[in-house]
């Protein structure tokens, strides 16, 4: 099983969804001196850590200044992760979180298509409890994708959902199950408890999981997405991170402070609206995006 198989695939779609914060970026190119180089970076919301880092290394570099900024630019996309998890026994349980109005449950849509395509079989599971007619509108996405879901009721018990969604998977043997999270703060402690507990009861059904945690984050929020990042690392221990509406915002930078900070990947990019609009992240194709004409 390889959600990742579709790396490089679509690099146009890519450098398209980048637009705004590619015209920050090109700058550092014709950037005359330093305090030229950190205003753009800064701008980007590469955050002052990864801004010093960058700017050191054009300074002190010989050589083309494009190649010396895409290649470390993909080096602190690419977190040192030294530790090589087995291959989970299936299903694979992937838990997806993130603050209201990130896009979360539309990605989850897509992850659905993604892995279906990949002939994989998928069980969702509507652990959004809060919302009203949360789980209609997963539902909605589930058809369009051709996967199942196990469906909820505002009120109920999130962690129940995602429990009795896992042992479904297990009789039928399903590859994949998506439980997807209500949105919350991640300054409401009694939220991030709420997760904290759907993530401990998946592992009463099936030890170790959820097998991944993965963190919808929304571009547009710049610095915010650091903090946003930071909290649930510390409460869930993110796996992976999915950074969405980077076509709208010229922040995109702000993917390599939280990378570089916390040591979480990111998995894949939101590209669109569409059901298929979701790819793979490639750290060395979004460097290079960056600086694309």
């Amino acid at each position: 099983m390889n959600p990742f198989a579709r790396i490089g695939a679509s690099f146009a779609k890519l450098a398209g969804g980048l637009t705004k914060t590619r015209q920050v970026f090109r700058r550092l190119l014709v950037a005359a001196n330093s305090a030229e180089l950190e205003e753009a970076l800064l701008a980007a919301d590469v955050g002052v850590k990864a801004t010093d880092i960058l700017v050191d290394r054009v300074k002190h570099a010989s050589g083309d200044r494009r190649e010396v900024l895409e290649t470390e630019i993909t080096r602190l996309l690419s977190p040192n992760q030294q530790v090589t998890n087995p291959e989970p026994q299936p299903p694979l349980v992937v838990m997806i979180v993130g603050v209201n109005g990130s896009g979360k449950t539309t990605t989850v849509g897509k992850l659905c298509r993604l892995f279906a395509d990949q002939g994989q079989r998928v069980v969702v599971a509507a652990a959004d409890t809060y919302r009203d007619a949360a789980a209609a509108q997963l539902g909605i996405w589930a058809e369009r994708a051709g996967v199942d879901i196990v469906s909820s009721m505002q009120g109920q018990d999130a962690a129940a959902v995602a429990f009795d969604t896992i042992q479904k998977a297990m009789q039928k043997k399903i590859d994949v199950v998506l439980v997807d999270t209500a949105g919350r703060l991640h300054t409401r402690k009694d939220l991030m408890d709420e997760a904290v507990k759907i993530k401990r009861v998946c592992a009463k059904v099936k030890p170790g999981a959820p097998d991944e945690v993965w963190l919808v984050l929304d571009a547009t929020v710049g610095q915010n997405g650091l903090r946003q990042a930071a909290a649930f690392n510390e409460q869930l221990g993110l796996s992976g991170l999915i950074v969405t509406k980077l076509d709208g915002t010229a922040k995109g930078g702000v993917l390599i402070p939280i990378v570089m900070e916390l040591g979480v990947p990111v998995r894949f990019t939101g590209t669109g609206e569409g059901l298929d609009d979701i790819e793979p992240f490639d750290p060395q194709a979004y460097a290079k995006a960056l600086f694309e004409e």
